[in-house]
């Protein structure tokens, strides 16, 4: 006789929440610091938000035509496997793209290392070295005339001897003092080469600077001026070429690990809702959160603590992607075993434009759509630049690790009081706090002052992230059929974090190539609190079309009526469509 197959709940989801704990762990090593790297490569704030947008774009299209291919040829744990495999591959393509300029590899991570020591914190701000002929140099010009074994002792032997007597300024003094000789050779050697254009340098001692030969910038510019090009537009070709080169691999990326989330999300909760255990798949989020927390705050430090280059070639930021790699690894071990119900039922309607009608026959569902829209455009130009501020103001890594963790953490505790948030404030009132909290947090970035200015302010996330998306949830819920939850869930989100974080990548760029990101944070605070203003007066205005969801008025518990109410109060199901006719009418 054949014996039934045996479902193990537990042993389901702790297989799922250690996949998701990799998972996001590996996904937070790279991707909140993918714009760091780039502004190390060299591109501009415009070509970096063309390739966010992009990145979201593609995002939007293609996670879910590949879910709905791999659920119908049922073949989900392939894709999981095959998509987990090529990430890794895909990930690791971008350190072979070379620099426009190995100068813009040191150049900010110098800067890093000096702030907090009483040292600029800025590529603006001055060093005046008096000890070195009452030469005044800029960090820029100091960490670009430098050699990089120069900086790797400012970095390593002068600061460990600072402690021993001498401070900090006067081991970099003391290091700018040894190299005094180079620094001079150098800049004559570039006064003398622009006097004398037609002739090779007529000083053989002086030594040349092989790392700038590398670059492609370097090699770029002496082919450009062999055609007679103008330097600036041999610049703009090399920044273009190395924009193409980014965008292909980082478009590459998206395509090979686009698939993973949906199809790992349809199969858990499939395998979940046949055995009748869909209770423990909302509290899944957390655990991806942990690990995300645990491991930005972690490859954060430990980058920190290294040279600014491992090697001549190897940027420190490159520890990234390996972590990465080794995080996706462990994840692809834990997706051999990872529970998938395997449907042989096919869906005859199309969820998604169920989905769609849906929202569009409710008003208050229509308004938050557009609001979850403009969430996501706000939050991808502040996610996407938000390093770059506190870079620019002498953060390392570490403090940008920890602000990621900080505002994770804050989300996970204020979960627990999600219902009675909900209950306080109402939907309406949850929505605009959300958008008011993130307005401050945007106004705030525009002003940060210190290299840990911005920790304090990442408690926020939790009301202008988590309790923002509570909100826009049980609007779902409210407008959904039963068995229509996720989809119109899936909806919002796509409009915020897909077709919303497209947008505002693109808009982002633009806004901070073309003015500051002091500019952008600002305009986007007064975005977000005249939409919000906006929000309440519309959605006061709208009557309230909630529908019954008659699957969960059965799991009602009977008990719970007291004797003295009337047998027309019992009957629930006589209660319910008389509020419905009654909400529906005004």
């Amino acid at each position: 006789m054949r014996r039934n197959k045996q479902w193990d709940v537990n042993k389901a989801m702790l297989l799922s929440r250690l996949f998701q704990f990799l998972h996001c762990a590996g996904k937070a090593c790279v991707i909140p610091f993918l714009t760091l790297y780039l502004r190390y490569l060299g591109l501009t704030a415009s070509l970096t938000g063309i390739i966010m947008g992009t990145k979201h774009f593609i995002n939007l299209a293609w996670a879910p035509l590949s879910g709905y291919f791999a659920k119908h040829y049922n073949k989900r744990r392939v894709v999981i496997l095959s998509s987990l495999l090529c990430s890794i591959g895909a990930g690791l393509l971008l350190l072979l793209i070379p620099p426009a300029d190995k100068a813009t590899m040191t150049r900010y991570c110098n800067i890093s290392a000096f702030a907090g020591f009483g040292l600029p914190k800025t590529a603006e701000d001055t060093i005046n070295y008096s000890q070195l002929g009452n030469t005044t140099m800029t960090v820029h010009a100091f960490t670009t005339l430098i050699s990089p074994t120069a900086l790797s002792k400012i970095n390593t032997k002068h600061i460990a001897t600072a402690g021993a007597g001498q401070t900090l300024n006067d081991a970099i003094l003391a290091t700018a003092a040894a190299s005094k000789h180079e620094v001079k050779r150098i800049a004559h050697r570039q006064s003398h080469r622009e006097n004398h254009k037609n002739e090779e340098g007529a000083n053989p001692d002086i030594p040349d600077n092989s790392d700038s030969k590398r670059s492609v910038r370097s090699r770029s510019l002496k082919t450009g001026s062999a055609h007679g090009q103008k330097p600036t537009d041999v610049v703009l070709e090399v920044q273009h070429q190395l924009f193409f080169l980014v965008l292909m691999a980082v478009a590459l990326w998206e395509v090979l690990s686009a698939p993973l989330e949906w199809t790992v999300d349809d199969g858990l909760y499939e395998y979940l809702d046949f055995v009748d255990a869909t209770d423990g798949y909302s509290r899944q989020w957390i655990w991806g959160y942990l690990g995300a927390a645990c491991s930005a705050c972690g490859v954060g430090l430990l980058v920190s603590n290294l040279d600014c280059l491992l090697n001549v070639h190897i940027h420190r930021s490159a520890v990234h992607f390996y972590c990465y790699a080794i995080l996706i690894t462990l994840t692809l071990l834990t997706g051999t075993f990872l529970p998938i119900h395997v449907n042989r039922k096919q869906e005859q309607t199309n969820k998604v434009l169920k989905a769609l009608h849906l929202i569009s026959n409710d008003g208050r569902a229509t308004l938050c759509a557009l609001t979850a829209f403009i969430v996501g455009a706000v939050g991808s130009a502040i996610e996407n630049y938000l390093f770059w501020q506190m870079q620019d103001k002498g953060s390392s890594e570490f403090y940008m690790g920890a602000s990621i963790a900080i505002k994770l953490f804050a989300e996970i505790l204020l979960s627990f009081f999600s219902s009675k948030i909900l209950k306080t404030l109402g939907q309406s009132g949850t929505v605009a706090l959300g958008m008011l909290c993130m307005a401050v947090q945007c106004l705030y970035y525009s002003f940060l002052w210190s290299p840990w200015s911005v920790l304090p302010i990442q408690s926020l996330n939790a009301f202008s992230n988590g309790a923002l998306w509570w909100a826009l949830n049980a609007q779902c819920e409210d407008v959904s059929t039963p068995g229509m939850e996720r989809s119109v869930q899936r909806v919002f989100q796509a409009l915020s974090l897909g077709l919303g974080a497209g947008i505002g990548s693109l808009a982002g760029g633009f806004i901070a190539s073309r003015f500051s990101l002091e500019v952008l944070y600002r305009a986007a605070a007064v975005v977000l609190v005249i939409w919000s203003v906006a929000f309440l007066i519309v959605q006061s205005r709208i009557p309230r079309q909630k529908r019954v969801n008659y699957s969960r008025l059965l799991a009602v518990d009977n008990s719970d009526l007291s004797d003295t109410e009337t047998d027309q109060e019992r009957d629930w199901l006589v209660k319910a469509m008389k509020d419905e006719i009654e909400n529906n009418s005004w």
